[in-house]
């Protein structure tokens, strides 16, 4: 496939299943902004606009084994993964059909079974997490890959750097992916960083990187599905610098004065989606009644999702204390150091704490 700096695409077929993806996540967090303003949603909300071409393209390179971690701008990285919509609204109302069941919220998006590892409302706290489980498939012998996702904020933390480290000096099977949005929080890249170049900075620790435009979701999936193919390979963490912007400001609590209009209005001129549909359409590769189609079919999907948020329930309260402690082995072979089991108090009047 091109990138949408040519006409058309290559693959029509597969350009319409991005299309559909990075449309998937638009609505999802379009109606996740509309539950928030109706106060259905409470707590922190970051949602994903602007950027969709990145998870659409990087997702497409995994498969079912690799292992996915996030920040907690992550809600578009999770449907991606295949955790459901309804499952991640459920878990931003704080009901036991939601992912984590309502525990969670919005920043904390958790899925064992798609092998999606947050969620993590840590500014870099991911990445640790990522080295250590690239480290752990390395130390298994398994050819499965890890890829991280992250803002340019991270780079400022002590984290990235060590993270960056151990990778290289281990040569873990792992793909950092820098999801440079120019601003962390209300801070610019320039104003934060003396090289504001991200990818020379993973280069430093000799680990191929390169930047990739973050809004040509073609671009996104080429230079990821190599990366992807390099590290399952044996070749070592690899970097990519995704150059991508949010619409929206960065949660619902931003005032978003830090930035001009017109300068948001200039990147929404590339939006990932547009560009997408329109280089199609142009080339006849995309009829409108098709498009139409799309739309409707994504906005069932989302629908059928707030529903099944809606009609959730919330956890009892006598399951407070599920979760904190585990189990201790039937054969009470529990080590000293071994907590009360789920509901269990001290056995001295007090409750397990």
């Amino acid at each position: 496939m091109t990138s949408l700096k040519g006409q058309g695409v290559a693959d029509a077929e597969h350009a319409l299943h991005l299309l559909r993806q990075m449309l998937r996540v638009r609505r999802l967090e379009e109606k996740c902004i509309e539950l928030y303003s109706a106060a259905k949603i409470r707590g922190f909300l970051h949602v994903y606009i602007g950027e969709e071409a990145v998870a659409a393209g990087v997702m497409q390179t995994l498969a079912p084994e690799d292992a996915v971690v996030a920040t907690y701008r992550e809600h578009g990285h999770a449907l991606l993964r295949g955790v459901s919509a309804g499952a991640i609204l459920a878990e931003m109302y704080g009901h036991a059909e939601g992912c984590c069941r309502g525990r969670g919220g919005s920043m904390h998006l958790f899925d064992a079974a798609t092998r999606f590892y947050g969620g993590n409302a840590i500014v870099a706290g991911g990445l640790p997490l990522a080295v250590g489980l690239a480290l752990a498939d390395r130390m298994a012998g398994r050819q499965q890959v890890t890829v991280c996702f992250f803002g340019e904020g991270a780079v400022a933390e002590g984290e990235f750097h060590e993270s960056m480290n151990l990778a290289a000096l281990w040569q873990l099977p792992v793909l950092f992916c820098c999801e440079n949005n120019l601003y962390a929080m209300g801070t610019a890249l320039r104003r934060s960083e003396s090289q504001t170049d991200i990818a020379l900075k993973a280069a430093g620790y000799e680990i191929p990187a390169w930047a990739v435009d973050g809004m040509d979701v073609l671009a996104v999936e080429e230079a990821a599905r190599r990366a992807v193919e390099a590290v399952r390979s044996g070749g070592g963490p690899h970097f990519l610098e995704l150059r991508t912007y949010r619409f929206r400001a960065h949660s619902m609590f931003d005032p978003e004065l830090y930035r001009e209009k017109s300068e948001v209005a200039q990147w929404m001129e590339r939006d990932p989606i547009s560009l997408l549909q329109g280089a199609m359409q142009a080339a006849g590769q995309l009829a409108e009644k098709d498009w139409t189609a799309l739309q409707a079919d994504v906005d069932a999907e989302i629908s059928t999702a707030v529903g099944f948020a809606e009609n959730g329930t919330p956890e009892p309260v006598s399951e407070l204390s599920r979760f904190v402690y585990s189990d201790r082995p039937d054969d009470g072979s529990a080590g000293s150091g071994a907590g009360p089991g789920q509901g269990e108090t001290t056995g001295k009047g007090g409750a397990a704490g």
